[in-house]
């Protein structure tokens, strides 16, 4: 109110200017009964052009204060989800967007980079005979060791199950060695005596790019795995060429194999109005079959970016999720998740994605495209210009993993959505952590001046579901609301049961489902 108040007077300024002017210069051309009046007006206004530069800045200083606050708090809950909950070192996203960041530092000012990858021996045997608490409590210990192994600038990182990374900056391939060594030392000495199997490149002594990077300690990671084990080397060009070649060309295969004979299968995850309890439509995802040789979609995920067939595998996707919601309610949304690098791919076009749509009865006012920052966008005009197609066509946009690093924040900063998806994990801490629940509450009032939805993600226990529902955030997802299954006939649910602490799914019939068109609309 007061700013409204503030730019009004600022309007009335020139006015007010001019009438002194001719009063000053010209007061015949005042009527008489005014020229008590201007002065009378100017004096009132000399408080006002006092008190109004105050207003600006106070009001300007509030808008200051209030975007501090959120980057710091939001930087907290960041700082969060790119942790390892186990071992407390740095997950595989934050890992990435490190190595990514160090990457740019060498091609900018020429800071050598070194990379240690270190894979242990003997978890399996571990969590077979002692049980996966004790195969946590090996990880822990290691996490432990990993992370007070290196020099302050050092970054640690659990990458996988019983992976590990160190990011060592200013140092070479054979410091990076003496670092191996020394861990070595700790890890065979401990309680334990662990053993693991590591391996080494470096930038630019053996490579230049992140891809090349990761790909060189990977190779002679395998070569020390098919040599003894409990060794650690450094990439060799000769000796390891024919182990990345070998390795690259087998996951090139099997990517492929997994496309062509469609070792895929879909699963839905139902997508819930929290105040009710209506499924308003379910989330497709990807489950790699037990042919496919992979055992997760992550692996899957990673394995065809590293042989640059992510667009490839994109598509299979899409056309399983698609092809297996055809017996969904017309009433309910269907939610794709697509890379950014696909849709901005020269082969991606909409016409070809509403084909695929239309092929299967999917009407494009029931889509939602999800986009996962898996990696880097590259063609943001290209990006933009392929999601306005859809857009145009009745297809919403929904930008996934909302909190989750960096992940979304430069999508939310280029392109407009109708949907925010927040990231399971800021969701998780939402329920523990002030900070976190103040930066769920800052997206949702964001997203809300865009008139976007919001749904939470990851919700997993009633006290998370308590949380983001005193947070007035429309709808969720997640285990304790539904798991990912092949059936799509899942129309409501009981929200007292479940606060309660049950898990009784009450089915409906579709046709008692409300009007959903207005959610997430443009």
């Amino acid at each position: 109110m007061r700013l409204r108040i503030a730019l009004l007077a600022v309007g009335l300024l020139p006015l007010l200017a001019t009438s002194a002017l001719l009063y000053f210069l010209a007061p015949s051309a005042i009527a008489p009964e005014l020229l008590t009046i201007v002065p009378i007006f100017g004096l009132a206004l000399i408080p006002l052009v006092i008190w109004l530069p105050r207003q600006i800045l106070q009001t300007t200083e509030a808008l200051d204060r209030s975007r501090a606050e959120l980057s710091e708090m939001y930087e907290s809950a960041r700082q969060d989800a790119l942790r390892d909950g186990l071992t407390g070192l740095g997950n595989h996203r934050a890992f990435q967007e490190e190595l990514e960041r160090q990457i740019e530092w060498y091609t900018r000012y020429k800071v050598p980079l070194a990379l240690v990858l270190v894979d242990l021996d003997d978890l399996k045997v571990v969590n077979d005979k002692e049980g996966h608490a004790a195969g946590d409590e090996l990880l822990r210990e290691f996490g432990h060791m990993v992370a007070g192994i290196g020099r302050y600038a050092d970054r640690a990182f659990r990458i996988g199950g019983d992976e590990f990374a160190i990011l060592m900056p200013h140092t070479d391939a054979e410091g990076a060695m003496q670092t191996a060594r020394r861990l070595q030392e700790k890890a065979a000495s401990s309680q334990r005596s662990i053993s693991f199997s590591g391996g080494i490149s470096a930038c630019p002594q053996l490579a230049t790019t992140r891809t090349q990077l990761y790909a060189q300690a990977d190779a002679a990671l395998y070569w020390c795995k098919r040599h003894g084990r409990s060794s650690v080397d450094v990439f060799h060009p000769v000796r390891d060429k024919a182990a990345s070649v070998e390795a690259s060309t087998e996951l090139s295969a099997s990517i492929a194999r997994l496309v062509s004979d469609q070792l895929l299968r879909p699963v839905y995850q139902p997508i819930i109005e929290l105040d009710t309890g209506r499924v308003i439509g379910f989330e497709g995802l990807i489950r790699p079959t037990a042919e496919s040789g992979f055992s997760d979609p992550g692996s899957m995920f990673v394995a065809a970016e590293t042989v640059g067939r992510t667009v490839e595998l994109d598509y299979a996707c899409l056309t399983a999720v698609v092809a297996g919601a055809r017996t969904m309610p017309r009433e309910q949304l269907l939610a794709l998740n697509i890379s950014p690098r696909t849709v901005e791919a020269p082969q991606f076009s909409s016409d070809s994605f509403l084909v695929t749509l239309a092929r299967y009865g999917i009407e494009p006012g029931r889509v939602v495209v999800e986009l996962t920052e898996r990696e880097k966008v590259e063609d943001s005009a290209r990006l933009q210009s392929n999601l306005g197609a859809l857009r145009r066509a009745g297809v919403r946009i929904a930008a996934d993993d909302v909190g989750a690093g960096n992940a979304g924040l430069r999508l939310l900063s280029q392109i407009r959505f109708d949907i925010v998806k927040i990231d399971l994990m800021l969701v998780q801490e939402g329920a523990e952590r002030d900070s976190s629940r103040a930066v769920l509450r800052s997206l949702r009032d964001l997203a809300g001046r865009w008139g976007a939805a919001v749904i939470a993600e990851g919700l997993e226990t009633v006290g998370q579901l308590r949380a983001v529902r005193e947070l007035d955030l429309a709808a969720g997802q997640g285990y304790l609301l539904g798991r990912p299954t092949p059936n799509t006939n899942l129309t409501r649910i009981d929200m007292s049961v479940i606060e309660a602490g049950g898990m009784i799914l009450e089915r409906r019939p579709p046709q008692q489902l409300p009007d959903i068109s207005a959610i997430g609309a443009a």
